[in-house]
């Protein structure tokens, strides 16, 4: 069987790859006028047109659109640089309709979303007036290096509508905000709701509550857990519910960002805890793709999946739709008291600001717009496979996957971004994705592998 190339790359997948099956009513909606514009309506603001980023033009090419024409003024703040790694079809067509809701005039650049990422280094150091990149480690590592710009006072003056969650997802090390988020898609306990109905299962919310009902499951002869982690980045997510449910958010952060021991106390608890659940697994995760794992999801075989919403485009909409629909999901449970269920991950995409942006004015108008509901509503009426950060967007297209997390993740205190987004991505995929592996094949060794870990972060530079 030809395996998706997706899951061969150590990184979790992004929003645009992966997004959400559309329901019925969401398909609808992005048919309505066949242009992909939905039934939404929404001012059409300035000409957003692409053109080409002195850095990445070297790196990608560039194509150009236009978003039509201003139908209010936004004041006379001049012309604004967007680096965009935006560069699919209908992403590409979202975010300049989003842009076009600012009134600005703004110049959209470009470049294939891999090349955009892989020469960002390069890139951030004569940027467009703002940028598209991702909250967490990856936004802060450019803080802290003083390439990007502080826009505190547009969080103080233009974003009322973020929660506290997503302003800590969005602040530096230093306690400033250096990024405006804009979607979202969350991680947790996915399931079918006629399952649990159909065998009196209910939804646990703490640890011992969580093994009862694996330990229900298996008396049922079902597997409770699904298991994949072909690609090496599916069981990443394990350990960081596991960690911020023992260790707090906090701690996570600051082990991400090597400041901690991998072989302390705290980190071997993670794994203590982990291999309390191990037995539980569908067997030989290593080769098995989140695919083939949500298969199982799919016809009751196996009965919960930590994994992003993005578990239902496993299925297809003609054919599965039925299954799309029943499938709901749930926080991890509390481990520890101390800390509750107060996290959740949730990759987040948004905008930075360059240190020195040519225009910062338009640039931190930019901002504040695109942070605004409407911004969202003109991006989701295009493409609906995510969820809006600010709230007050119109959800009446929503899917029951997508109501569900703007609910779970604008009411969680903290919000991690995924293991690979919130340490130096070198160091996810090549020393603690392979330590996750080898801890799957063989849990007795976790010493020796985390005393590898150890070693082997040395040789990292991180934020």
């Amino acid at each position: 069987m030809t395996q998706d190339r997706r899951v061969r790359v150590p990184r979790s997948p992004n929003p645009s790859d992966v997004g959400f099956a559309l329901g019925e009513e969401s398909q609808d909606s992005a048919d309505d006028n066949g242009s992909g514009l939905s039934r939404r309506s929404f001012i059409v603001g300035a000409a957003a047109t692409l053109g080409t980023g002195a850095v990445l033009a070297a790196c990608g090419g560039s194509d150009e659109t236009e978003a039509g024409s201003s139908t209010e003024e936004a004041g006379d703040l001049g012309e604004v640089t967007f680096g965009s790694n935006y560069s699919d079809e209908k992403p590409k067509e979202a975010l300049a309709a989003a842009v076009a809701t600012t009134g600005l005039t703004v110049a959209i650049n470009t470049v294939d979303h891999n090349t955009y990422q892989e020469n960002f280094n390069t890139y951030v150091q004569q940027p467009d007036d703002i940028m598209a990149w991702f909250a967490g480690y990856r936004m802060r590592a450019f803080a802290s290096r003083g390439v990007v710009g502080d826009i505190s006072d547009v969080w103080s003056d233009q974003l009322s509508g973020m929660s506290e969650g997503f302003k800590s997802a969005s602040t530096g090390l230093d306690g400033s905000q250096y990024f405006v988020p804009f979607y979202f898609y969350a991680w947790g306990l996915h399931y079918r709701k006629s399952l649990f109905e159909e065998n009196g299962y209910e939804i646990p919310t703490t640890w011992d509550a969580f093994k009862t009902l694996c330990d229900n499951m298996e008396a049922d002869g079902i597997v409770p857990l699904c298991g994949a982690n072909d690609g090496g980045w599916p069981q990443m997510g394990m350990f960081d519910m596991i960690n911020m449910r023992v260790n707090g958010y906090d701690y996570h952060v600051s082990l991400m960002g090597g400041n901690e021991d991998w072989t302390s106390p705290e980190v071997k608890e993670v794994f203590a805890k982990w291999t309390e659940i191990l037995p539980y697994y569908q067997p030989d995760a290593n080769g098995r793709t989140w695919q083939d794992a949500a298969n199982a999801l799919g016809d009751k075989s196996a009965g919960m999946y930590l994994l992003g919403n993005f578990v239902t485009s496993n299925f297809e909409a003609e054919t599965q739709q039925d299954i799309i629909d029943d499938i709901d999901f749930f926080l991890f449970p509390e481990i520890n008291s101390e800390h509750g269920q107060d996290a959740i991950e949730a990759p987040i995409d948004g905008f930075m600001m360059a240190a020195s942006p040519a225009n910062e004015a338009g640039a931190k108008a930019l901002l504040g717009g695109m942070g605004q509901p409407g911004a969202a509503d003109a991006y989701i009426g295009v493409d609906p496979s995510v969820v809006a950060a600010v709230s007050g967007a119109d959800t009446g297209s929503y899917n029951a996957l997508q109501n569900k997390a703007a609910e779970l993740v604008g009411g969680s205190k903290f919000i991690a971004q995924f293991l690979d987004r919130d340490t130096d991505p070198d160091f996810a995929a090549n020393v603690v994705g392979k330590a996750i592996a080898d801890f799957l094949a063989d849990p007795g060794s976790i010493d020796s592998i985390l005393a590898t870990v150890e070693e082997q972060k040395s040789t990292y530079t991180f934020e």
